[in-house]
């Protein structure tokens, strides 16, 4: 459908609230929520399953088709978006179902992370971070597939607290506030100063899946390595950017 046939078909919607129109722009959006459970899917890994993200994904959709204000000036894809992802990590977040144990080896390899750094004043390999936690490598890489389910909660604080809808209009002037000009400025700092902390790979995964966009499968290819391996990388590479850019780290599911 193209652009001047959606918008006749929220007109129709906004004015006659029809089931049958309702359903019509489910089905027009249906491929956004795929987006979305798929990009939250790399940092839940198999955790949870792709098409429960998708199925969570769908009530956030249906929520936004419901609450869309065509005269906010917001393009509905943003909106929505913000509705899916908060729907599925909502969901997620009601069924609790990370267990403690997880949640404290997050806190132990962020912890070993930050003491090695600060010692070796480089960032750690995975076999050191392994022998100061006092586990084996082969270990530690399933502990860092498990942790991927804990940065959900960052990624939930980011959609509730800081990724609003009204910052798009806002900024719609074109202009800047010196407070944003400055907050910018530092966060690009940031994020060029935590890349520098990643190996070569690491980096690679990062610019290719958020920069480019890549699925996946694709990063797997372009680097010839599986993708269990390649969302390895991913999260090695969460990890080490979170100490330096702290709360900072939700932007990247912007």
């Amino acid at each position: 459908m193209n652009e001047a046939a959606r918008k006749r078909l929220w007109e129709d919607y906004a004015r006659l609230k029809t089931p049958d129109l309702r359903e019509k722009l489910i089905l027009e959006y249906a491929p956004l929520v795929k987006v979305v459970a798929g990009r939250l899917s790399m940092y839940l890994g198999y955790n949870v399953e792709y098409e429960d993200l998708v199925s969570y994904g769908v009530f956030g959709l249906i929520d936004a088709i419901d609450k869309f204000d065509m005269g906010k000036e917001v393009k509905f894809e943003t909106y929505a978006s913000l509705r899916i992802r908060g729907a599925i990590l909502d969901q997620i977040r009601k069924m609790d179902w990370i267990p403690r144990t997880i949640r404290q080896r997050q806190k132990q390899i962020d912890t070993a992370m930050k003491e090695l750094e600060q010692r070796l004043g480089r960032p750690s390999t995975d076999a050191e971070i392994a022998a100061h936690i006092g586990i084996s490598e082969d270990e530690f890489l399933d502990w860092m597939n498990q942790v991927k389910a804990d940065n959900v909660i960052s990624l939930n604080e980011y959609v509730e607290q800081g990724n609003d809808i009204s910052s798009e209009k806002s900024s719609s002037s074109g202009f800047d506030t010196p407070e944003r000009v400055i907050e910018k400025s530092e966060l690009k700092e940031m994020l060029t100063e935590a890349l520098e902390l990643l190996t070569d790979k690491e980096k690679k995964v990062i610019l290719l899946y958020y920069y480019e966009e890549l699925t996946l499968k694709e990063i797997s290819r372009v680097l010839e390595v599986s993708e269990s391996r390649v969302s390895q990388l991913h999260t090695k590479a969460l990890q080490k950017m979170k100490t330096k850019m702290g709360n900072y780290i939700g932007i990247l599911d912007s």
